[in-house]
């Protein structure tokens, strides 16, 4: 087999593990510089948006919506 056969898919496949690894990272890194902006406009609102509700809260909020409507 010649080294180049051999060369070329190795090459191929440690090219894109590397893309993969940048797009990764740079998402992360998004993501964390949008959670660090809600986080900075939490503080400045006391409070301000929350872009979503976790289950436990929706869970709690319908629990009591149904207790506050029984008699």
């Amino acid at each position: 087999m010649d080294a180049m056969q051999l060369a070329v898919p190795v090459l191929g496949i440690v090219a894109v593990a590397a893309v993969t690894f940048y797009a990764v990272s740079f998402a992360e890194i998004r993501e964390k510089s949008l959670q660090d902006l809600f986080d900075s406009e939490e503080d400045e609102n006391g409070g301000g948006y929350k872009p979503y509700e976790s289950s436990r809260e929706r869970r709690a909020r319908r629990k009591a919506e149904k207790q506050s409507k029984e008699p």
